[in-house]
């Protein structure tokens, strides 16, 4: 599994955000700048994390992009779903999905467990802890 590069500027994004206080708009061409984003990508990731609810918009000359979500509250999984859906490291473990030998694969059930975990730390810590710099080690 790789994460694409849409997802690493929602990050970047996000974490531009969360340098400034909680609400403030921070216009767009200058988070492109400071996290060298190029500026139609940015847009159509801002839409996506807008859509999701972790950021809002405001056009105009006295627009940008604002955090409606606590830097404190957004993992790396919330933004991982944002951008490319439900994290799944296999179909057979898809929300929703349906297969005739789900009671029975052990393989599922090796990769259920593995993506569990990858789960679980990327719920560990927020944006404000990578701004912050206070990563477990």
């Amino acid at each position: 599994m790789q994460i694409t590069r849409q997802t690493e500027y929602a990050i970047k994004i996000l974490i531009e955000l969360a340098k400034s206080p909680f609400g403030e708009l921070i216009p767009s061409k200058l988070i492109a700048e400071q996290q060298d984003i190029p500026g139609m990508f940015l847009q159509k990731t801002v839409q996506l994390l807008s859509r999701a609810g972790l950021v809002s918009t405001q056009r105009g000359i006295q627009g940008g992009v604002r955090l409606t979500v606590s830097a404190d509250k957004i993992t790396i999984a919330n933004v991982i779903t944002a951008i490319e859906g439900p994290l799944a490291l296999n179909l057979c473990l898809s929300p929703g999905y349906s297969c005739p030998n789900m009671t029975d694969c052990q393989v599922r059930h090796i990769l259920g467990r593995a993506q569990a975990a990858l789960l679980h730390e990327l719920q560990q810590e927020s944006i404000a802890d990578i701004v912050e710099g206070k990563l477990a080690k």
